[in-house]
């Protein structure tokens, strides 16, 4: 049975198939998240990995070896940058989940782990960014009630981990 969590660790110390990146249209290290998952893995290998892929669209996700992080894997997922919610960056940062998880489901992988994307420096509010984020893998999971895949979403901050359990229950989420 596939199952969502919202964990207070690290994104790189995490032991999945694949973590997923918060990524630029063209996968570049950044900072933040970003810039953290790019120093773990070894930023050389993964960056000059992403070059080969060349460009993601907001929305999309593609995948790379994981080289020195635990994770086997990662996804790179661009979401959008917040531009007050009538841009299309609804359906982009939904988009950006429902990626993921497909590029996970056609490389077999039974584990991922997410940031919540575009909340950090693309600023998508926090409680949005929560909703999008948690009703994409829901729908992933009951859209493809034969895959079983563990979703754990990887956060630092205490507030951002007590608004992500607040808005799970909200959205009676708890499979």
């Amino acid at each position: 049975m596939s199952s969502i969590k919202i964990q207070k660790i690290s994104i790189t110390e995490l032991d999945t198939d694949a973590i997923v990146n918060a990524a630029n249209s063209s996968l570049m290290m950044g900072g933040g998240v970003c810039g953290a998952i790019f120093r773990a893995a070894g930023a050389v290998k993964l960056q000059a990995a992403c070059w080969k892929i060349g460009h993601c669209k907001t929305g999309g996700a593609v995948i790379t070896p994981g080289f020195n992080l635990k994770a086997k894997n990662v996804i790179h997922a661009v979401g959008p940058v917040w531009h007050g919610g009538n841009k299309g960056e609804p359906e982009d940062l939904y988009n950006a989940y429902k990626s993921s998880l497909t590029v996970a489901k056609d490389n077999d992988l039974h584990s991922i782990a997410f940031p919540l994307i575009s909340a950090g420096i693309y600023g998508y509010p926090l409680e949005q960014a929560w909703e999008r984020a948690l009703t994409a893998c829901s729908d992933f999971i009951a859209d493809n009630s034969g895959y079983q895949i563990d979703i754990i979403f990887a956060v630092i901050d205490e507030e951002i981990l007590e608004k992500g359990k607040k808005i799970m229950t909200e959205l009676n989420i708890a499979v």
